[in-house]
């Protein structure tokens, strides 16, 4: 079976894997408000499902996803704070809905992730990427921070390594991704599917009630990511969209310039 939405395409197997795929390769597969929303749905939808047994998170094209689409971060900055925190708690609310998820997860990341679209991978439950994908924490190159997806991404990476993507902006290979724990694999691009084939063979294999049951009981253990949490984080980016800085960084973005801080 095949559902498509407006940016997403996606796809139910016969053992129940659900299969979802960014689409919109024109601008990298980016996440604007539309696609927030039609994952959102779509994620919705497979875990209230009794006969989804896994979801598999990928990108069309040659990208898993540049991130937030700048055009929109353009439009909401010069929108109300409350619409700019409305707008990044709908965001914070998917990352929490694909983290909680009631089925296995797995990011099969096919190329470039980069800003928000890493926090789509950490908050899978495995993360395998093609030898040649590129990652990076973008964010504080336009005057920002990756508020949001922090929580996510600290638990995979460790606050010292945190520390050092999230200031630097630095572009990772895929071999340093899986190193620091970003991903948990980095696979030749030619063996990708058929590694997630045999990641697949492996998450089925367990009892359905059992699967679900371990996934929670690793993340109670690891994290607790409250609702105030997810507010403040929202509300931190908000902020920084608005400020002078991240209106500065987004226009020299968008303009090919440097932006005023680099002289």
């Amino acid at each position: 079976m095949t559902e498509i939405r407006s940016t997403l395409r996606s796809e139910t197997d016969h053992r129940g894997v659900v299969t979802i795929t960014l689409d919109r390769a024109d601008v990298r597969n980016a996440f604007d408000d539309t696609m927030v929303a039609d994952l959102t749905a779509e994620l919705g939808r497979a875990g209230a499902d009794a006969s989804v047994r896994a979801v598999v998170l990928t990108g069309a094209g040659e990208a898993f996803s540049a991130g937030a689409d700048l055009g929109h971060m353009r439009r909401i900055a010069g929108a109300t704070r409350e619409e700019n925190v409305a707008d990044a708690t709908r965001l914070a609310d998917l990352m929490y809905l694909l983290d909680t998820l009631a089925k296995p997860t797995l990011a099969r990341v096919n190329g470039a992730a980069f800003g928000g679209a890493i926090g789509l991978l950490t908050c899978c439950d495995v993360a395998i990427a093609s030898d040649a994908a590129r990652f990076a924490l973008t964010e504080v190159r336009l005057g920002l921070a990756p508020a949001v997806i922090s929580p996510y991404v600290v638990r995979a990476i460790g606050v010292r390594q945190a520390r050092r993507y999230f200031i630097t902006g630095e572009v990772m290979d895929a071999a340093q991704a899986a190193a620091i724990g970003l991903v948990h694999e980095a696979v030749p691009a030619a063996d990708l599917d058929a590694r997630i084939e045999s990641m697949l063979d492996a998450l089925l294999a367990g009892g359905p009630v059992a699967t679900i049951t371990c996934k929670h009981l690793a993340r109670a253990l690891g994290s607790d990511f409250s609702e105030d949490l997810r507010r403040n984080t929202a509300e931190l980016i908000a902020e920084l969209r608005g400020s002078a800085e991240g209106q500065e960084g987004l226009a020299a973005f968008l303009e090919k310039r440097a932006p005023s801080w680099k002289g």
